[in-house]
């Protein structure tokens, strides 16, 4: 293979735009050891830049849920983006890992993309499993009734288990946290990264091999770390959703970002 034929590789920023620093262990992992032990939670988004493309992972939450929920909104995503030169109206793929209040928000400043998510994630939130409120409790009616409407207007593809968006970059089915869950799988300069999103809130749920508190099957989530570990080169290369560690492990996007946008395609400055 030449350089000019050089399989492509991409830039991957992830993009803080909330954080709870009420949360505790108890609130994050079922049956922790020390549950009353504050935990904080940070919120992220992702971009994957390279080979003429940008493509958009989970659009983050509004101000207006954060509230709700009790999450402290920090910055929007979608401005975070401009920041590091990407144009929203220019954006034609947004990968949907799953569809919980905090990955949704945010779409209608896409108005050009067409979205991805897994076809077990939308029929799990249409069918009968919403009815009983520990399922859906995660999830906000108006969000959903959004991605009904891109799915009528032709803006939503409904995907099986194993797709691939580009060449290198492709989501692949975990199950566990939602019945739909998804994992991104990268490829960069340093190897094969995997976005987790929240199949892993936290680097611990892989290495200690326990269950986050939000969950539709404990068996699927455990099983997903075997997975996530197959698609990436080493643990170094698995960026968990919701982990403060994000940020201190990974170089800022720019001066101007940071605090906001790390660059996850660079080595992490120590071990996960």
């Amino acid at each position: 293979m030449t350089a000019s034929q050089a399989a492509p590789t991409y830039d991957v920023f992830a993009i803080k735009y909330a954080t709870n620093p009420n949360r505790t262990r108890g609130h994050n992992f079922i049956k922790d050891a020390d549950p009353l032990a504050p935990l904080t939670m940070d919120f992220f988004s992702w971009v994957i830049i390279g080979d003429g493309k940008t493509i958009v992972v989970d659009t983050g939450m509004s101000p207006e849920k954060a509230a709700r929920h009790g999450h402290q909104f920090i910055a929007s995503p979608v401005e975070t983006l401009k920041k590091l030169g990407v144009d929203p109206a220019s954006v034609d793929t947004v990968i949907m890992t799953h569809l919980h209040y905090d990955h949704t928000g945010h779409t209608e400043d896409f108005p050009n993309a067409k979205f991805l998510l897994q076809a077990e994630e939308m029929a799990h939130v249409t069918g009968p499993y919403m009815e009983n409120p520990f399922f859906r409790h995660a999830y906000e009616a108006d969000e959903l009734q959004k991605f009904l409407g891109y799915l009528h207007g032709g803006r939503l593809k409904l995907h099986g288990r194993d797709y691939t968006v580009a060449d290198g970059i492709s989501v692949h089915w975990v199950g566990g946290h939602t019945a739909g869950q998804e994992v991104v799988r990268v490829r960069t300069k340093r190897g094969w990264v995997v976005l987790a999103s929240d199949a892993l809130h936290y680097e611990e749920e892989l290495t200690r091999g326990v269950p986050f508190a939000i969950v539709f099957s404990i068996a699927d989530m455990i099983k997903s770390h075997e997975r996530i570990r197959e698609l990436a080169d080493s643990d170094d290369h698995v960026i968990a959703a919701h982990d403060p560690k994000v940020l201190e492990l990974y170089p800022a996007a720019s001066v101007e970002l940071t605090g906001l946008a790390v660059k996850v395609d660079e080595a992490p400055g120590r071990r996960l």
